[in-house]
């Protein structure tokens, strides 16, 4: 596998988009949607928080 698709799965990893070392050797799997779509909404989730502030 190339190094920067490594690289990447690596980073991916330690900020925990992908939780399990095991997925860093099936890089060039393909993604099922749901996966996709997981992905997307735990980062719409990070930008924009669904809980109001108290103030």
């Amino acid at each position: 596998m190339e190094d920067w698709k490594q690289k990447i799965g690596e980073t991916a990893l330690e900020k925990g988009i992908i939780k399990d070392p095991h997925w860093l050797d099936r890089l060039d799997d393909p993604m099922p949607m749901w996966a996709v779509l997981e992905l997307m909404l735990e980062l719409m989730e990070r930008q924009e928080p669904s809980y109001t502030s108290y103030d």
